[in-house]
C-alpha cells in the first residue's frame, strides 16, 4: 500500500475539506471570472425557487448553476498550472487554456438554455 500524503480514513476527509476550502479562497481571491459567477449565482438562487415547478425542476436549476462554479474552478486551475510552468507564450498552453475557456462557455449555455425555458415556461405559458 502506497503512503498518501493526505493520509486516510477520517483525517483524509478533513484534509480534503481544508484543501478545497482553500481552493475556493483562492478562486475568489485571484479569478475575477469566479467572482462575476459567483455573484451572479447568488442572485439567480433566489429566484429559482419561484421558477422551479417541483423539487426536481429546482434541483435542475440550482444544478446549473452549480455546473458553471465547478467548470470555472477547473478552468482557473488549468490557467494556473499553465502558468506555472511558463509564462512564454506557446501553441499548446494556450490551446488548453483555450479549451477550459470553451467548456466555460457551454456551461453557461446550459444555464441559459434550462433558466430560459423556465422563465418561458413560467412567463409566458
Amino acid at each position: 500500500m502506497i503512503n498518501k500524503p493526505n493520509g486516510g480514513g477520517i483525517a483524509r476527509i478533513f484534509k480534503a475539506t481544508e484543501c478545497s476550502r482553500k481552493g475556493l479562497v483562492a478562486a475568489w481571491r485571484f479569478e475575477a471570472a469566479f467572482r462575476q459567477e459567483a455573484m451572479l449565482a447568488m442572485l439567480m438562487f433566489p429566484f429559482s425557487f419561484y421558477l422551479a415547478s417541483s423539487t426536481e425542476h429546482w434541483a435542475l436549476l440550482v444544478g446549473t448553476l452549480f455546473l458553471v462554479m465547478i467548470v470555472e474552478l477547473l478552468n482557473s486551475a488549468i490557467e494556473a498550472l499553465t502558468d506555472r510552468v511558463s509564462l512564454e507564450r506557446h501553441e499548446l498552453s494556450g490551446r488548453a487554456k483555450d479549451m477550459g475557456s470553451a467548456a466555460v462557455t457551454f456551461s453557461l449555455l446550459i444555464v441559459g438554455l434550462v433558466w430560459g425555458v423556465a422563465i418561458y415556461n413560467k412567463l409566458l405559458v
